[in-house]
């Protein structure tokens, strides 16, 4: 699991949005990793419509939020397009970055979920992983962003 301090490694995933999704690419920019384990599931549609309603506050902190799991872009496109999700879905089908970013010493990769806010500098300030029958709260995951968003701030 990437601890938070550390640089974010980086990487490339296909997009939903189109194309390809780079982390280095979003320099200059707080970025949240949501890492969850499948589209259409209970605990994951409830996450993202979640994120969906509360839209208009991840905005407001000018963060790159984006989905990763390992669902296809053809799944992620039905996903996104039945529940009306926002953000971009990233398909990490061999979830060989999930491994990377949030894997837990004891728990199998397919039975977690995880979240990794990285700030503009490309360091991991906060990095959570949970068993995948839990989620996250937007406040907490938003209050995350905001404290990545501050530290920058304040280092400079």
């Amino acid at each position: 699991m990437i601890k938070p301090g550390t640089p974010a490694p980086d990487f490339t995933l296909p997009a939903l949005a189109g194309g390809e999704w780079t982390l280095a690419a979003q320099r200059g920019r707080v970025v949240a990793l949501l890492f969850y384990p499948g589209n259409e599931t209970l605990v994951c549609t409830k996450q993202l419509c979640s994120v969906r309603d509360n839209w208009e506050r991840y905005l407001a902190t000018g963060a790159e939020i984006v989905g990763i799991s390992p669902g296809t872009l053809d799944q992620h496109s039905s996903f996104a397009a039945r529940h009306a999700l926002p953000l971009n879905l990233l398909a990490d089908e061999g979830r060989r970055i999930t491994g990377e970013y949030v894997k837990h010493p004891i728990w199998p990769i397919w039975t977690t979920r995880g979240i990794v806010v990285i700030d503009a500098e490309g360091v991991v300030r906060f990095s959570d992983v949970m068993l995948r029958a839990f989620r996250p709260t937007d406040d907490e995951v938003l209050a995350e962003i905001h404290l990545a968003r501050y530290d920058r701030l304040t280092t400079k």
